[in-house]
């Protein structure tokens, strides 16, 4: 019996990043012998087991084969006769196929330590095609690493493409799209996500409504990208710069512009009323993926608002605190900030605009601020009761807004 520590913690290991939960491998061992050393088993499908002290996960070394389509449809092979390089010979990448005995001394049978130094996420072999999932997974481990200057290996892209053309992409349920995407939302360039889904022609599968925005046109001087696709790349980029690893306003950036692909050509490249064509889609992207509740409501907000909210010096005091409703914000301020980093992102997410400020956010967090501060206890004490508190307070939140608005004014002119 000998334990191996394999995968990401590996990986990142040589590359001199912080790990990620350290998982390791046993050759040799059964489950019997495993539960008298003191180990728990958590496994379902395969033999997983917990360490004693340390917590942490030792698998039993494990072949895979395909059984159907899809990502469950495998059956997995585990006992004392399988070898270490038969359990790495089934992972997705080189650079994950590595391993790290007692001493230190790293296993590569498949020339991982090369692809690390060569910047290649490439696959290890031909069983890649099995698992569709795996195609979601390159595009993510691309937006890990673009800032490295990792690249997706043409033959891995190639074979990535044939998944597609196979139809096994189809067969992608949706926890494991949402759970890959989250991820990738949460990466230092997750526009490497969309481009690496895009080469292999996953993006029309598995996003038809993000894909549908590629070559669709914007007027110049508002987005000098021109490109919706590339536009909606950027403001995914900005939205990790300025909420990293915040993956509900992730998906609010990745989702804002919709609409933009439902335009008919004779309007474009204006983009009349996208923000409230974006929401039928919106809706239907976060249903058929299963997305939290949290994350659907704020991208409809978000789709639904972005636009006021780069306008929002130009907006009534009325309108504001109207703004502020529907954001519910009043109640649940953080569905405020998380709505400006959103927007910001719109904003700075354009081509030559990654440094222009974005006032709008600090003018309503202080409309916000105003709102806030209107207390019922005032109204209380002059007598007024149910309904009539609420109507006083809505006036006084008004004017107070209005005094925001005005204060800014005067100091711009």
């Amino acid at each position: 019996m000998k334990s191996f520590l394999v995968g990401g913690a590996v990986r990142d290991q040589l590359l001199g990043l912080d790990g990620v939960d350290r998982d390791y491998v046993v050759v040799g061992a059964t489950p019997e012998e495993m539960q008298r050393l003191g180990y728990k088993s958590v496994g379902k499908d395969f033999p997983v087991f917990l360490h004693p002290r340390s917590g942490e996960e030792y698998a039993l070394a494990r072949t895979e084969r395909k059984t159907g389509r899809g990502y469950h449809a495998f059956a997995f092979h585990a006992d004392a006769s399988i070898t270490l390089e038969q359990d790495l010979e089934r992972r997705d990448l080189t650079i994950n196929a590595m391993a790290l005995d007692a001493d230190g001394t790293l296993v590569d049978p498949f020339h991982g330590r090369e692809d690390l130094d060569a910047r290649v996420l490439r696959h290890v072999s031909p069983a890649f095609v099995e698992d569709p999932v795996r195609v979601l997974r390159v595009a993510r481990f691309a937006a890990r690493y673009a800032v490295l200057g990792f690249r997706i290996a043409d033959e891995t892209v190639a074979l990535m493409r044939r998944m597609v053309d196979d139809g096994e992409v189809e067969h992608l349920v949706a926890e494991r799209v949402w759970a890959e995407t989250r991820k990738a939302l949460t990466e230092t360039t997750p526009s490497a996500f969309l481009k690496a889904l895009r080469a292999c022609d996953a993006l029309r599968v598995v996003f038809p409504e993000i894909d549908a925005l590629y070559g669709v046109p914007q007027r110049a001087e508002f987005h000098p990208e021109i490109d919706t696709g590339t536009h909606i790349e950027m403001v995914l980029d900005m939205a990790a710069r300025l909420a990293p690893r915040d993956d509900l306003v992730g998906w609010c950036a990745l989702t804002h512009d919709l609409g933009k692909a439902l335009t008919p050509k004779d309007e474009l490249p204006r983009h009349i009323r996208h923000e409230h064509n974006g929401v039928a889609p919106l809706r239907a992207l976060s249903a058929r993926l299963k997305v939290p509740a949290e994350h659907a409501a704020l991208a409809e907000l978000v789709c639904r608002h972005h636009l006021e909210a780069h306008r929002a010096f130009e907006l009534r005091a009325t309108t504001l605190l109207e703004l502020l409703e529907r954001l519910d914000s009043l109640r649940r301020p953080e569905r405020l900030a998380r709505f400006l980093l959103a927007c910001e992102a719109d904003k700075r997410g354009r081509l030559g605009h990654a440094d222009t400020a974005y006032p709008q956010a600090d003018f309503l967090r202080a409309v916000h601020a105003a709102a806030v501060a209107v207390d019922a206890s005032a109204f209380v004490a002059q007598g007024l009761s149910g309904s009539a508190i609420g109507t006083a307070m809505r006036e006084a939140r008004v004017q107070a807004i209005a005094a925001v608005k005005h204060a800014h004014e005067t100091a711009r002119s």
